[in-house]
């Protein structure tokens, strides 16, 4: 019984050798390569994979990793999603609204410390959703971008085309508005009275509107390989320039409140099948569920972003974990720089991301690493 086990892993390892070398020669993984990689059993089996990655990385970003700077100016939130810690009628969530004044101050203490975008975040808060009126929201995203100077992303949920023209008018380079999953079943299990079908197309109209856009799923939801590997094939055929994957952590107050943690290998395949599939679009490794303590092996997966920096001492909070890692000052570009550079990497300049954006939107002509710029040590 023992050798068999070990010509299985054996096989098995051989197999995933295989679809890494495709890969690597330019022939994108199908569904069942997908399957096959998602679905290794623990990180020896999946070293290969993680491998294929970071190559792949290298040939498409070089060294360079880009940080975001992360602003959740509104935790006030119409939806009752089963997985959020800042779903309606959560007693145990911090309630916020950030003034502009405070949005555009706190933008540029991280426009300073050295981030390369600006995410301003939001959950679908009543004030503006209810109301329909996204001015505000577009003057915020004007008076950002003219302090800082930085691309900014813009999270707001789902809003209506002539906000995403409105916001796009304003200055805004990105629009984020995650699917979760992109199985409808389990998606109506996640985002409780929403429509899939409209979610989706609010991403489709913000391409539309010329702005990179951003999608991601959820991992430890009850969802499959079969799930993930749907979901990123569907991300891929979207043309979504930036794609992530966040794992669940169970939130007071809510559904999963008290299930165990999912194991955090399955984000990081995610993450390494990404780049496989998509090599050279941009993929984070998320601070807000292990914080610093988790940003080796995310990069380590072949992720090329930094996502949720957040300030100390600046009243904000986290998605995934709200308090992790902010207050003790973990979250900043100066902790996180000697970390990338303990692997190899570093921040990538402002030009690079900028001519990786302007890339991204004429269909990434120009994607190699030496179009932006930068020597890559073969």
């Amino acid at each position: 019984m023992e050798a068999e086990g070990v010509t299985a892993a054996q096989s098995r390892r051989a197999s995933v050798q295989a679809v890494c070398d495709r890969a690597l020669d330019g022939v994108s993984p199908g569904f069942d390569d997908l399957a096959l990689l998602l679905a290794l059993p623990d990180a020896d089996a999946a070293e290969p994979l993680f491998a294929a990655a970071r190559e792949l990385r290298r040939r498409h970003t070089g060294d360079a990793v880009f940080l975001y700077g992360f602003v959740y100016f509104s935790t006030y939130c119409r939806n009752r999603c089963s997985f959020c810690f800042y779903r309606k009628g959560n007693r145990e969530s911090p309630r916020y609204r950030k003034t502009a004044d405070e949005v555009v101050a706190i933008c540029r203490s991280l426009a300073e410390s050295g981030v390369n975008v600006l995410d301003l975040t939001m959950g679908e808060d009543p004030q503006v959703h209810d109301s329909g009126q996204f001015e505000a929201l577009a003057a915020l995203v004007a008076a950002v971008k003219q302090a800082t100077g930085l691309p900014v992303m813009v999270s707001p949920g789902v809003v209506p085309p002539a906000a995403l023209a409105q916001l796009s008018a304003a200055g805004a380079d990105w629009y984020a508005c995650y699917q979760e999953t992109h199985t409808p079943e389990l998606f109506e299990s996640l985002r409780l009275g929403q429509s899939y079908a409209q979610r989706a197309g609010t991403r489709r109209a913000a391409h539309r509107a010329g702005l990179l856009v951003e999608d991601g799923i959820l991992a430890g939801v009850g969802d499959t390989v079969a799930d993930r590997a749907r979901s990123l094939l569907a991300m891929r055929a979207a043309g979504d320039q930036q794609v992530r994957v966040m794992t669940l952590v169970p939130q007071r107050d809510t559904p999963f409140a008290g299930q165990p943690i999912p194991d955090p290998l399955g984000e990081l395949l995610v993450i390494a099948a990404m780049r496989l599939l998509m090599p050279e679009r941009l993929i984070p490794a998320s601070l807000d569920v292990q914080g610093i303590a988790g940003l080796e092996t995310r990069l380590q997966a072949g992720a090329n972003v930094v996502t949720s920096i957040v300030p100390p001492a600046s009243g904000l909070a986290g998605v995934a974990l709200a308090e992790r890692d902010i207050d003790e000052g973990c979250r900043t570009v100066a902790e996180v720089r000697p970390r990338l550079a303990a692997l190899g990497l570093q921040q990538g300049s402002q030009a690079e991301y900028e001519a990786w954006m302007r890339a991204a939107l004429n269909g990434y002509a120009q994607r190699r690493p030496a179009a932006l710029g930068r020597t890559v040590r073969l």
